[in-house]
Parts: structure tokens; sequence; C-alpha cells
């Protein structure tokens, strides 16, 4: 079972240069970021989890300039958001972004992809709330219609475009995975257009993941082809060695969003789980 992490970098914590560069030299086989574009002062949102908002909420590097810097200091490392709030994005420029992310690392991004849960940030941006599914998919399309060999157009309530000529092309088709809750709509959403789940925490998986499957295969998908990557778990062996039972390939571990010094303990720490 490959081993990733994920962290809140921001402009108090360790680098991303730094941080890829251990990544690498300890074979851990990934590295996600989050994202947030601000976080409106008002704070009507209530925080998920419950209680304050993290400090590192409002000061994330913005995740695809950081992962670029990762991507220039590493030969073998996969890379990818964890999550990208899609619906906040313009998705031509994300499209190139992405495309040109994937092209210059040589096909190792995973776009991680997500609804997002801050009202407020996404108002900013102009979304809808009750219809970013809908825009989210809307903007996949577009992305994957510029990606593709030939131009291709593609016409949606939220997004289109005409057939264009656009390049780089990513070096692969990039993987893209949904974060959310397990729930109908959810999965209904992966096996319509996306390639997995992000489960985030990693919890219930002995209980959903069969759920999942069976919607998948029901829209006519490939059982082979669906990708469940546990995210943001605090691993322990008992954990990994049941999620290895599930069938899972892939697993996603937080990292805490401080210097280097803490941040090297805790890799010291999970490495042992490689």
């Amino acid at each position: 079972m490959r081993i990733g992490t994920t962290i809140f970098l921001t402009d108090e914590t360790i680098t991303p240069t730094r941080l890829a560069r251990e990544l690498e030299q300890r074979g851990f086989h990934s590295l996600y970021l989050p994202e947030h574009t601000h976080i409106p002062a008002s704070r009507e949102s209530p925080y998920p989890p419950g209680g304050d908002l993290p400090r590192e909420y409002t000061r994330t590097l913005d995740p695809f300039t950081a992962l670029a810097c990762a991507a220039a200091v590493t030969e073998r490392l996969h890379l990818g958001t964890g999550i990208a709030l899609l619906a906040q994005h313009d998705p031509i420029v994300l499209a190139k972004q992405v495309a040109t992310l994937d092209h210059l690392c040589g096909g190792r991004f995973t776009l991680g992809a997500g609804y997002g849960w801050n009202r407020e940030e996404a108002a900013g941006h102009g979304v809808v709330w009750a219809r970013r599914r809908d825009a989210v998919r809307d903007k996949v399309a577009v992305m994957r219609a510029l990606w593709a060999p030939e131009p291709t157009a593609y016409k949606g309530e939220f997004a289109s475009v005409e057939p264009s000529l656009a390049h780089p092309k990513p070096a692969t088709a990039p993987r893209t995975l949904i974060g959310g809750g397990a729930g109908p709509l959810l999965f209904s959403h992966i096996a319509e257009w996306a390639d997995g789940w992000l489960p985030i925490g990693g919890g219930g998986l002995t209980e959903q993941m069969p759920k999942l499957r069976r919607v998948w295969e029901d829209a006519g998908r490939d059982p082979a082809a669906l990708h469940v990557v546990p995210f943001a778990v605090l691993p322990n062996p008992g954990k990994l060695d049941h999620y290895r039972g599930l069938g899972v390939e892939e697993v996603v571990l937080q990292l805490p969003p401080g210097g280097i010094d803490e941040v090297l303990r805790t890799l010291d720490e999970y490495a042992r789980h490689l």
C-alpha cells in the first residue's frame, strides 16, 4: 500500500521544496495540498469539525504554485490537490494550470476536487451555493475537453468551451478524485464523472466501500478502475492493516501544519509504516 501525506502549507510552515525533498528521500508516495483562496472575516459558516477555525486555514499557500515548487525538486513524488475548490475557478485557466503542471512533472499529478463548506468564501467567487456540484461537473468537463487530443467542445449550464487549440496537454489524463462525506449523492457523482473517492478521515470504509462499488458498477464503470484513497488519516498499524484488508492501494496521512523540526519528526514517525 502506497503512503502519501497532506499538510496545510502556509507562510509559517516548512516550505514545499524542503518538504518535497524530505518526502522523496524517505520513500513516501505523494504530497497533497488543500486550497482556500480567502476566509471572509464574518465567519458565518461553522467549521465542520466544530470549534474555532484553525489558524492555518487563513494562511494556506496556493496549492498549484506550491506543487510546482515541489515538482521542480523531485523526480518520483506524486503530487495532488486535496482538495481544490473547483467551483471557485475559471475552468479554462485551471485546465492550463493543471496541464502545465502535469506536463512538467511527467504525469505525477492527481486532481483532488471538492465542493467546499465555506459559503462566504464561495460567494466571493460568485458561486451559487445550491448549484455548486453542478458547476463543478461542468467545469471538469470543460477541462477534459481542453485536454483532449483534438479540439473538442463542451456546452454546459455553468461552463462551456468551443473547440480550441490548447497546449500543453497533460502528460497523462490526470486522475480526478472527489473529496467529501459518504452518501448517495456523492457516490452518484463519483460514478458519473470521477475516478474515485477521497474519504476525509478514512472512517466507515467497511460499510461505505461496498455501497460505492455497487453505484460504480451500476453506472457501467470498470470495477478495477475505482480508486478509494483514505485522506487526512492519523495512522496506527491496526488502521493501516484494515485499509490493506479492504483492498486500499493508497492512503494519505495528515501532517501537522508546523515548522521544519515538527514536520520532520512526524515524517520519521510515519516512515515506520512504509
